[in-house]
Formats: C-alpha cells, sequence, structure tokens
C-alpha cells in the first residue's frame, strides 16, 4: 500500500503484508473479495490468499461465500495499545460530564498519520447517521478534532502533512485544497478550537478543542459533535465552546498531574 514504510535491513516483509491485509479493510470497504484485496494491497491472488487464509485460522478474518471480512477479534491487536494508555481514562469521566451538560455526543481521539482515531467516546442518545466507536478512524483534514490535532503539529511535520494532502472529498463543504486548509489550521492555532460544519457528512457539526501535556505539547483532541437540526453556529459557539474549552482545561490539568 502506498503508505507503507520504507524497507530497512530489520524490515520484516512478510509481517508487512500481512498487516496491509488487515488495512485493506475499513469503514468504506466493510467486506472484499480475494480480487479486491489483492488490488488494494498491491499483493498477487496467491500471495493475499495465503494471508487471508492464515487470518481466518487465527480468527482474525471470516468468510461468507466469495467475500471476506474483519472479525471482532482484530480488537485484540489494539486493545495492548489502549490499555496501556492513561489517556482514555482520564478523559472519560469529563466526556460523561460534558455529554451531559449539553445532551450531545462527546469523544476524544488522537492523530495517525492523516486520520484520527477515536480513544473514547460517551455517545448521545439521539441517533446521528455516523456510527462512531472506539477504534474508528476519520480523515483529520474533515473533522474539528483533526483540526486541532494538525494545528498542533511542529511546522516540519505540518508541511509533511500538507505534501501529502489526500484532498478527499466527502461533501460540498469538504476543505480540498492545501492553500486554505493551512489557513485554516493557522486560525484554530490561534483561537485554540475548531468547528466543522457538515464538512465530514451533511448534517453533522461538531465542535473541538486540543489535550495539552506536561510539555505543552498537544496529544489529543476533544469534541462535541450535534446535528444542524439541533444547534445553530451561534449556539455552538456560544453555548458547546465554553464547556468544550473548560473540560479541555480540566483534562490537560489532569494529564499534567498525571
Amino acid at each position: 500500500m502506498s503508505d507503507d514504510p520504507e524497507p530497512s535491513g530489520q524490515y520484516v516483509q512478510s509481517l508487512a503484508r500481512g498487516l496491509s491485509v488487515i488495512r485493506a479493510f475499513g469503514r468504506d470497504r466493510p467486506s472484499m473479495t480475494l480480487s479486491d484485496i489483492a488490488d488494494t494491497t498491491g499483493l498477487t491472488r496467491a500471495t493475499a490468499r495465503r494471508f487471508l487464509l492464515t487470518l481466518l485460522e487465527l480468527g482474525y478474518v471470516r468468510a461468507d461465500g466469495r467475500l471476506f471480512a474483519l472479525t471482532p477479534r482484530v480488537l485484540e491487536l489494539g486493545f495492548s495499545y489502549l490499555s496501556g494508555l492513561a489517556l482514555p481514562e482520564i478523559v472519560a469521566p469529563h466526556l460523561e460530564e460534558l455529554s451531559r451538560e449539553l445532551n450531545e455526543s462527546a469523544s476524544a481521539s488522537v492523530l495517525d498519520d492523516s486520520d484520527i482515531v477515536y480513544i473514547a467516546r460517551v455517545p448521545a442518545r439521539r441517533i446521528m447517521t455516523v456510527s462512531i466507536t472506539v477504534g474508528t478512524r476519520f480523515p483529520a483534514h474533515a473533522t474539528s478534532m483533526g483540526r486541532v490535532l494538525l494545528a498542533g503539529l511542529d511546522e516540519s511535520s505540518l508541511e509533511r502533512y500538507l505534501d501529502s494532502f489526500g484532498r478527499e472529498t466527502l461533501t460540498e463543504k469538504t476543505v480540498t485544497d492545501a492553500v486554505s486548509l493551512r489557513h485554516t489550521l493557522e486560525e484554530v492555532r490561534r483561537q485554540g478550537w475548531a468547528l466543522v460544519d457538515q464538512e465530514l457528512e451533511h448534517g453533522l457539526r461538531s465542535i473541538a478543542a486540543p489535550l495539552h501535556g506536561a510539555d505543552g505539547r498537544v496529544v489529543a483532541a476533544i469534541n462535541v459533535s450535534t446535528s444542524t437540526s439541533t444547534a445553530s453556529l451561534e449556539r455552538i459557539r456560544d453555548e458547546y465552546r465554553p464547556a468544550v474549552l473548560r473540560a479541555a482545561a480540566d483534562i490537560s490539568a489532569a494529564l499534567i498531574r498525571y
């Protein structure tokens, strides 16, 4: 796959190929045929088949006729990472309080390459079109948490991101120009929060703030998401923003004490 690292003397190609098969599945590709997987990973059909059968025997993949899909067992692969993090435990009670205060979904995420990855979430009772759980990934450029995480990068890291910016269009409102995105991130950096209006999905709005570690760096982000029918942009700025900023400040203080 295009984002695989350059091989080095310690590079284990078979492991990288096996992981590429797992990574081939996603929100837009929950199930695939052998040919789909071979095309997505760049592997030959024979090689892709060997890895799929191995993953099938290990219980990480299931087969339904010609279609293959991941099983919940793949969550084990990330459990050791999540269980070693203090962050989700520290964030959780603050997200619960924030969700109760605003009666909206509250979440926390970290940046992984060009995506955000959810590490904690308290859903509102209201039904939303977007289905989000711990481990869900979204393109950083189209999300409020992604914006504050990108704004927290050092200049060289941000330049690398913008140079490889995928320009994925999710709605007609999605910012897809690297220059425009840079200007937006500079504003986010100055104001300390980000509001995204229907760039990830129609009808979905969210506002986010960064979480800072003891060294002052941005280590994660939290947000509150809502619908266009529930909250206007003015209400989000006037009511949601102070609550999100307070929660972010409280969590950052807890991280520094940890």
